[in-house]
């Protein structure tokens, strides 16, 4: 208890801490993230109704208004969409999935980036020229292309009768797998630098092996850059994903993310239901938008020639 103490003493004494308390864009964007994480957590207990419970459904109160709007019921906070389903509920499920996905998503990509880069930025040689050929050769297409051409290769080779079940963690490939890039090129880079260093000089000298160097005394002093690019690859991931499913390929409608849901309004938006669309995108934007905040100063917190 006392060791926990003395943790959190220092934590709130730290330069890390001070520049937090006095950013309004790292207090706003983290307040918002704290509150979306706690929606998606609690969505089972926050939710009014299980969407995805044929028996809690009324199709007699699908394609009401919000319940501001004239024809609004009080329980349907946004409105409801054709089914009958609580779309204030709906969206609290779909942020579950867009997270997990979102997250899953980064570290798979963080972990095969950061894993390359050091290979590359501390062998050189031909393993470090075949790995930056393949990277300037992913970098040559867009994002997107690459996560649905990984996408459809998965609906091709996989079974029709299991797609459904792993079509989650086909989307979660497909995104970490197009956005490795990023962390192998700048974890590459500050590898190359730190190698050069007296303390790598010194454990060479003591006669520590290369696996240890790497992992235990180059790594930790690369997972700077690699922190903030994998908080503003979180909401970069979002959007991948959203897209990927307002083109009908990413999550299945069996459990909807926000971009299916934007996806489902999108065909009845000009029908007059456009609560269906716009609600799950407000809370995309208002999500993507509050990591970049939090990105944007952790961005300038950790790199002393923004200070």
């Amino acid at each position: 208890m006392t060791a926990l103490l003395a943790f959190l003493q220092r934590a709130r004494n730290s330069d890390l801490s001070y520049s937090f308390l006095r950013s309004p864009e790292a207090l706003i964007g983290a307040a918002v993230l704290a509150l979306y994480a706690m929606f998606a957590l609690f969505a089972p207990w926050l939710a009014t109704q299980d969407p995805f419970d044929p028996a809690a459904l009324n199709l007699m109160d699908a394609r009401m208004p919000p319940a501001w709007l004239e024809g609004g019921a009080p329980m349907y906070w946004f409105g409801t969409d054709g089914q009958g389903r609580d779309l204030l509920s709906v969206m609290l499920y779909g942020l579950r999935v867009s997270l997990i996905v979102a997250i899953t998503a980064t570290v798979l990509s963080m972990l095969i980036g950061v894993t390359l880069g050091l290979f590359s930025g501390y062998a050189g040689g031909r393993l470090d020229n075949f790995i930056m050929r393949v990277a300037d050769v992913q970098l040559s297409f867009p994002t997107i292309l690459v996560a649905l051409l990984i996408d459809g290769l998965a609906r091709t080779v996989l079974p029709k009768e299991i797609q459904e079940q792993v079509a989650i963690w086909v989307v979660v490939a497909a995104i970490g797998l197009s956005n490795w890039v990023q962390y192998a090129r700048t974890v590459r880079g500050v590898t190359m630098v730190e190698q050069s260093k007296d303390y790598v000089n010194a454990a060479r000298l003591i006669g520590l092996g290369k696996w240890r160097i790497l992992f235990c005394h180059v790594l930790p002093n690369v997972l700077n850059p690699v922190l903030v690019i994998a908080t503003l690859s979180i909401g970069m991931a979002i959007l991948t994903e959203a897209t990927l499913s307002f083109l009908g390929l990413g999550v299945p409608p069996t459990s909807p993310s926000l971009g299916t849901l934007i996806r489902l309004g999108n065909e009845v938006l000009f029908a007059g239901e456009w609560w269906v669309t716009v609600m799950p995108g407000v809370c995309l934007m208002v999500l993507v938008l509050a990591i970049n905040l939090f990105g944007d100063w952790l961005r300038d917190v950790l790199n002393p020639r923004l200070k």
